[in-house]
């Protein structure tokens, strides 16, 4: 999208651009102020693009923040210089209209399937016949399970965003799709004599933003979002724009619909004569295609048994690309021969979509259970008759609270469609309501605590009823289990099972009780000898010496995650600190937002949390910083961040983590733009996908890693 020079003169301009004095800028001349306001556009549009079409930070966010902010005041203070180009118009204006329905500029048609090696041969001898070709190029790329939508450009901006609808006619988003960083809000389609456009896309989830939206909704005690597709299309048509950045939104583009001329007449682009071509245009003119380089837009086959041998390696690799995808999209390249091949009423002749084996399956909901979380959060289980879905047995899944229930209708005896989000997280699609006998029966929550039998309560904040009770059994169960877990202070024999058994027969009533555990009685208990009993003694007794900040996780204060224990271990001496801690104290911390220190503040303000740590400082509980807590400011790897993905062959993966962070590098939690090192073992998973595609990501094997250790 952008040339040599183009680069250069943004590099160039930014430092300038930096050292402008906000006060300055406002006092300027209407000339000068419209000129900075073209190098503040450009500027952002430039490091905007580098970010969210390729995966690329150029500059921190303090001086992003500083650029935006700039234009920001400059806009308010002429507002004849703010244009709907203005990256400043992605800030959502609140409450859309009531949603109404446009006509595509040419109909959306479905895509006929192949789900065979069969089906893709007949529709190869079928475009032969019709364009009287011996041999048919190819292009084959992702079909991305996500919401389709239809752009519009008019004189190189971005004037309607729509739905898919029926294929005529859709619903008019534009004020939502504005807010997708990856739509451009002005491309250059005047270099290729264009006026107005019509480009075709998908909008998606990233799995992996996907999981960590859901995690977040569940500290907070939110709805949990069904799968990427529904709540990315859900997202298009919400009423309040302003939140639909939380769902991470990004847009492919895989075809420019129409186009036409100043006059209105619709044109050939002399540049454009194959797919191929045109993709490698969108790319250039901004927006996300396929695939992420300009070349590699799609993959070309040279005839239909390369298509087929590029699907069937695609089965295998599915699971790792970053995205839900349902099949593959196999096109006619040429579009002289898209032309010969025509369109019936329902689907282009050109194309066909190569669908994967379905990742459904279909059961009987038997019963529904009510669970109780350590946080108090009732979340209903559906207990379904075994089913084999993509080679796991699936026997229950979340039915995430009472909304979701009532908007799906599901009820106890239904046939229910089992999907697994993200190809593992096992849920209810939908129920099979035209299968009912009449003898299902409707899903009641409770309006008690199923453990304790208090009365529920529900948040206005929030979308779960809560036991709010802090001494409800199945609370101090789930507390006990994740105190004892693996990230927090790793008791290795102790697991949720035994934990379970104890609890029931009254050796475990508290997190204290695991310091005061009957080792005696419980060498009498089938199952136990004396070797596990001297292995728990040690595991227990090590646990009292880790470093704070798995304590500070092991408290399960909501929200509050490893990163977050991390950052409250390095700025206090001893846990029993933070309670002289203000909410904005708190937030002046990396990472700690207004939530957070509501709850890190409530927590030590309840005095049975506080006489909980004096119980463990008196059983012998390190409360106090360790210097396995103290950030190594020195080393090989001083700066620098690591993560790790796969299974390590040398040693487990937390003792490598020990090594960067006992050499001065720093581990995080997922792949992002500010990761170093991603070091890959055995059997990787989707963080590998996503951090092959950010250039700056050094990916190493284990040996290479170890090659940097001893060096």
């Amino acid at each position: 999208m952008y040339t040599p020079q183009q680069t250069a003169y943004i590099e160039q301009i930014t430092p300038q651009l930096l050292n402008i004095r906000q006060s300055r800028a406002t006092e300027l001349p209407p000339t000068e102020a419209a000129e900075l306001v073209d190098q503040l556009k450009m500027a952002i549009n430039y490091y905007d693009w580098q970010y969210y079409v390729q995966a690329t930070q150029i500059i921190p966010d303090v001086d992003y923040d500083f650029l935006f902010n700039l234009l920001k005041t400059l806009e308010a203070q002429f507002p004849h210089l703010q244009s709907p180009d203005s990256p400043t118009q992605r800030v959502a204006r609140g409450l859309s209209e009531e949603v109404q329905t446009v006509t595509h500029l040419t109909p959306m048609l479905s895509l006929d399937k192949a789900y065979s090696t069969a089906d893709l041969y007949n529709w190869d001898t079928t475009i032969k016949k019709l364009t009287e070709r011996t041999e048919i190029t190819y292009s084959v790329e992702p079909k991305f399970d996500g919401s389709s939508i239809a752009l519009v450009y008019e004189n190189n901006l971005l004037v309607r965003g729509a739905t898919r609808g029926n294929g005529i006619e859709g619903e008019d988003i534009t004020n939502n799709v504005k807010t997708i960083p990856t739509i451009p809000l002005k491309a250059n389609f005047a270099a290729y004599g264009i006026y107005r456009a019509e480009v075709r896309g998908e909008v998606v989830i990233d799995k992996t933003k996907f999981e960590q939206i859901n995690a977040l909704r569940t500290q907070k005690g939110e709805a949990l979002l069904s799968n990427p597709r529904n709540s990315a299309a859900g997202a298009l048509r919400m009423k309040d724009a302003s939140k639909i950045g939380e769902r991470k939104l990004e847009a492919f583009v895989f075809q420019l619909g129409i186009a036409f001329d100043q006059a209105g007449n619709d044109i050939t682009i002399p540049a454009i004569q194959k797919h191929t071509q045109g993709m490698s245009i969108m790319y250039d003119l901004g927006f996300k295609t396929p695939l992420k380089t300009r070349d590699e837009s799609v993959h070309i086959c040279q005839n239909i048994d390369e298509v087929i041998t590029y699907c069937q390696n695609w089965i295998q690799q599915r699971q790792h690309f970053p995205y839900e995808i349902d099949g593959l999209v196999v096109k006619v390249n040429d579009l002289q021969l898209q032309d010969i091949c025509g369109s019936t009423g329902h689907h282009p002749r050109w194309a066909i979509a190569f669908k994967f084996d379905a990742r459904q399956a279909i059961t009987t909901l038997q019963k529904v259970e009510f669970q109780v979380g350590r946080t108090g959060a009732v979340t209903p289980v559906a207990k379904l008759k075994t089913v084999n879905l993509s080679g796991a047995n699936i026997s229950n899944a979340s039915l995430h609270n009472q909304d979701f229930i009532a908007e799906k209708d599901i009820r106890i005896g239904d046939k229910v469609v089992i999907e697994r989000a993200g190809d593992v997280i096992p849920y209810i699609a939908e129920a099979l309501k035209n299968e009912r006998t009449g003898a299902e029966i409707p899903i009641i929550f409770p309006q008690y605590c199923p453990s304790c039998n208090s009365k529920l309560v529900k948040p206005d904040t929030e979308a779960v009823w809560r036991c709010i009770n802090a001494d409800c059994p199945a609370q101090v169960e789930e507390r006990i289990i994740h105190f004892a877990s693996k990230d927090a202070m790793d008791i290795r024999g102790l697991g949720d099972k035994i934990i379970r058994t104890f609890f029931q027969l009254g050796i475990l009533q508290s997190i204290e009780d695991i310091y005061r555990l009957p080792y005696n009685q419980i060498a009498q208990m089938e199952g136990w000898g004396q070797k596990s009993v001297e292995n728990l003694i040690n595991s227990v007794e090590a646990s009292k010496k880790r470093p704070l900040q798995q304590l500070i996780i092991g408290l399960g204060i909501r929200e509050v995650g490893s990163a977050t224990a991390q950052t409250l271990a390095k700025a206090v001496q001893s846990v029993t600190d933070l309670k002289d801690f203000t909410p904005e104290q708190l937030m002046q911390l990396a990472d700690i937002g207004p939530k957070v220190a509501e709850n890190i503040t409530a927590f030590f303000s309840e005095p049975k949390n506080l006489q909980l740590i004096e119980s463990l400082r008196q059983l012998g509980v390190n409360i106090q910083k360790t210097e396995e807590d103290m950030p190594v400011k020195e080393g090989i790897f001083a700066g620098k961040t690591f993560l790790f993905t796969g299974s390590l062959q040398r040693l487990k993966r937390s003792q490598a983590e020990k090594i960067v962070e006992q050499n001065g590098g720093v581990i995080l939690g997922s792949v992002s733009k500010n990761l170093h090192y991603l070091v890959v073992g055995d059997e990787p998973g989707s963080k590998l996908q996503k951090a092959q595609k950010i250039p700056t990501i050094n990916i190493l094997t284990e040996d290479a890693f170890f090659e940097m250790v001893n060096t």
